[in-house]
C-alpha cells in the first residue's frame, strides 16, 4: 500500500506504449545509426505494435552528447549512444566503451554477459536512474586519418585530433591535443582545418562521411579501439512501466542489435576500404613500430590510473584486467592460433 493507502500502478498486459529514442549519430547512418532504427523495428513486430519507439538522430531533440542527461531525466524513454562521452560524469564509463590495446568485440560481449561487466555498468549508472545494455559493437576500428604523414611519435606532436575517451588520453601523452565531438561535426572540422586528424570507426562509416575528401593519410591498427561498444539506455521509471513481457522484449531486441551491428561492420568494411583505396586513392599506411610502442606503453598507465582513481573503477579494473588475461589464454590457443596457421604469412 502506498501513503495515500491506494495500490501502485500496474502495466496491463493490454496497454500500449509509445516512446522516445535519442541518439549520437546522424539520422539514419550507416551502421551505428541503423541500430537503433533496427531496435525499433524489431520491438514494434515483436510486441505487435504494443511498443512504438520514435528514434530521433543526433540534434533532432538533443544534441549529440545529451542524450544520457534525456534519458536520465525522462525527457526520452531510451537512448543509443557510447559510454566514454560521459567521462566527465561518469570516468569509469570509459571502461565499457573502449580501452587501448584492450579487449575485442567477442571478449567484450563475453565479459559484459558472462563475466560480470554488465553488472558493473549498471552500477556506474545507477545514478542517473537508467538501465544500460550492450546496444552494438564496431569490431576493431582504424587508426584515423591525418592531413600529414606520420613517421615517427615526434610527429604527433602539435597535431590537433579527434579522439574521445582513453585512447584520446593516451594521444595527449604524446603531445596530441585531442577534442571530443559528435560524428556530424567531424568532417567540416577536418576540412576547414580545425583540426588536423581524427578518428571517427572504419572504412564503411568513414567512406559515407567523405573524410577521403578532408584528409590523405589513413593509419591502422586502431589500437586505441579495438572495439567501441556502443550502449543502450533506458530510463528506470519508463521500464518499470512496462508489462514483464515488453521489457523481455526489449531487452531480447537490444541483444540482437548488438550482434548485428557487429556483423554488418565486419561484412562492409573490406568492400569500403578497396573503394577508399582503389577508387578516391586513400593512402593506407600502418603506423610507425614507435608509436604503437609508446601507445602500448602509456595505454597501460592511463587505464590503471582510472582504476585507482575511486573503489568502483578499481573493481571494475580487476574484473576486466582478470577476465581479459583468461581470454587472452584461450586465444592464443584458438582465435590466434587459427589465423596464424589459415595465413601464416600474413596479409600482404
Amino acid at each position: 500500500m502506498t501513503a495515500m493507502g491506494t495500490l501502485p500502478a500496474v502495466a496491463n498486459a493490454a496497454d500500449t506504449f509509445t516512446w522516445k529514442m535519442v541518439t549520437s549519430w546522424p539520422k539514419n547512418f550507416p551502421g551505428v545509426g541503423q541500430g537503433p532504427e533496427r531496435l525499433a523495428r524489431l520491438v514494434d513486430e515483436m510486441s505487435d505494435g504494443r511498443l512504438k519507439i520514435k528514434v530521433y538522430g543526433a540534434g533532432q531533440l538533443v544534441p549529440g552528447f545529451e542524450v544520457l542527461d534525456s534519458v536520465s531525466s525522462g525527457t526520452a524513454q531510451i537512448g543509443h549512444s557510447a559510454s566514454y562521452y560521459w567521462k566527465g560524469k561518469a570516468p569509469e564509463a570509459q571502461f565499457f566503451a573502449a580501452v587501448p590495446f584492450g579487449m575485442t568485440a567477442q571478449e567484450m560481449n563475453a565479459w559484459l554477459h558472462y563475466g560480470g561487466g554488465l553488472e558493473l555498468w549498471n552500477e556506474v549508472y545507477d545514478k542517473f536512474g537508467v538501465e544500460v545494455m550492450a546496444g552494438g559493437a564496431s569490431g576493431v576500428q582504424m587508426g584515423g586519418w591525418f592531413n600529414k604523414e606520420i613517421n615517427s611519435v615526434a610527429d604527433l606532436d602539435g597535431l590537433k585530433m579527434r579522439m574521445p575517451g582513453l585512447g584520446g588520453d593516451v594521444m595527449q601523452q604524446m603531445g596530441v591535443a585531442t577534442v571530443s565531438m559528435p560524428g556530424g561535426e567531424i568532417f567540416t572540422s577536418l576540412q576547414s582545418g580545425a583540426i588536423d586528424a581524427t578518428e571517427w570507426i572504419g572504412p564503411y562509416n568513414d567512406l559515407a562521411f567523405g573524410l577521403y575528401q578532408a584528409a590523405k593519410y589513413y593509419y591502422y591498427p586502431g589500437w586505441h579501439e579495438p572495439t567501441v561498444t556502443f550502449e543502450a539506455i533506458v530510463n528506470d521509471d519508463a521500464m518499470a512501466e512496462l508489462p514483464k513481457d515488453l521489457q523481455a522484449i526489449l531487452r531480447s531486441a537490444v541483444r540482437d542489435v548488438n550482434q548485428d551491428m557487429l556483423d554488418e561492420y565486419t561484412a562492409r568494411n573490406n568492400d569500403a576500404l578497396e573503394t577508399l583505396l582503389n577508387e578516391h586513392k586513400v593512402e593506407l599506411r600502418r603506423y610507425p613500430q614507435d608509436v604503437l610502442d609508446k601507445a602500448r606503453e602509456l595505454s597501460g598507465e592511463v587505464v590503471k590510473k582510472l582504476g585507482d582513481s575511486n573503489d568502483l573503477a578499481g573493481r571494475i579494473y580487476e574484473s576486466y584486467t582478470t577476465f581479459e588475461g583468461k581470454v587472452e589464454k584461450w586465444h592464443e590457443v584458438s582465435e590466434q592460433a587459427y589465423l596464424n596457421a589459415r595465413n601464416p604469412e600474413g596479409v600482404q
